[in-house]
């Protein structure tokens, strides 16, 4: 099969491949990818800044989030049968192919009312917007949230969800995709380019960061005592190493990486988390019912063939998209 992969960490463009279609164990399906779409994990992972957590055999094919049609069932599947349209976010990659093998657990039925391309820009930014609003921060109706990067992948998606669960939503982004998150619903926008929001904003009950960097530190000064920031982006801290048992010697390295984040946290009285967002098919079945019912859409700013993946990923790293970017493989 065709495939778009690395073959070392960095800043290298992907390679077009022909290799081996993948086995399908017991508990799998083999699924004919119809479109994958462009995360910003895709750049983390084919630069190796994941690699303490995420370390894979070379070559690797890069894509976390795709939909397409189920043409083999392994012999303990209970969920999926062969002709099933899915879509799903696949724990070790590998969408940008022609042919995924997934465990059944990790994808679900795709919403009836998206096309293939559609359907394939939901899994990665639902579920780390689900998880991070739902589980990490444990929200409730009329509190209120700063999510950053409102009109990026995430942010489409985050603002409309928040909105669905009741929330006050304040969200950055430039001028040009002002009309985008309001159309979304948020109820305060900042433009980052002429504005400050750590001056503007203050007694918030939680930020969804999706930024890190400086921007994560200035998240500490709006957000009132005992409230939380759960980024997906910025440095995971010990907390998060041995919440997934990664061992004491990386839980100390990350202790190390985070000291600063630390220190803000107690200087401010605010709890840190990172999230490394799980796959779960499950979720979205939840995701789905919203989206079928239209409280929720997907946001997407453009369309790629899969011959120009490559190209996909630059212009996902200009940071000039808004909404999701996504390669049509079939």
């Amino acid at each position: 099969m065709r495939a778009m992969v690395i073959e070392k960490y960095g800043k290298y463009p992907l390679q077009l491949a022909d290799i081996p279609k993948p086995a399908v164990d017991d508990h799998e399906v083999l699924v004919e990818i119809h479109a994958a779409s462009v995360n910003p994990l895709d750049l983390l992972v084919r630069d190796g800044k994941l690699r303490v957590l995420l370390k894979y055999d070379m070559p690797h094919v890069l894509g976390y989030d795709f939909s397409g049609v189920v043409i083999q069932a392994g012999r303990k599947v209970t969920r999926f049968k062969v002709g099933d349209e899915v879509f799903g976010r696949p724990s070790k990659g590998g969408a940008f192919a022609e042919f995924i093998s997934v465990n059944e657990d990790d994808i679900a039925i795709k919403p009836r009312n998206l096309t293939f391309e559609e359907a394939s820009s939901i899994p990665l930014v639902g579920l780390t917007s689900y998880q991070v609003l739902h589980e990490k921060l444990k929200l409730k109706a009329g509190q209120k949230v700063l999510i950053q990067a409102g009109s990026g992948g995430v942010g489409t998606f985050a603002i409309q969800l928040a909105k669905a669960m009741g929330l006050y939503v304040a969200t950055t982004t430039s001028e040009a995709g002002a009309k985008l998150v309001e159309s979304l619903g948020a109820d305060r926008i900042i433009n980052y380019k002429t504005e400050q929001f750590d001056t503007l904003l203050q007694g918030y009950d939680a930020v969804f960061d999706t930024k890190g960097g400086e921007t994560l530190e200035k998240a500490f000064k709006i957000v009132k005592e005992q409230g939380q920031i759960v980024s997906v982006v910025g440095p995971p801290n010990a907390r998060f190493g041995k919440e997934e048992r990664v061992g004491f010697v990386k839980t100390n390295l990350l202790r190390l990486v985070a000291r600063k984040i630390t220190k803000l946290e107690k200087k401010y009285k605010v709890k840190y988390s990172f999230l490394f967002m799980k796959p779960s098919g499950r979720q979205l079945e939840i995701l789905s019912e919203w989206i079928e019912s239209e409280k929720i859409k997907p946001v997407i700013d453009r369309v790629f063939p899969f011959e120009d993946t490559q190209k996909a990923m630059e212009y996902s790293e200009s940071g000039r998209a808004k909404g999701k970017i996504v390669v049509k493989i079939k």
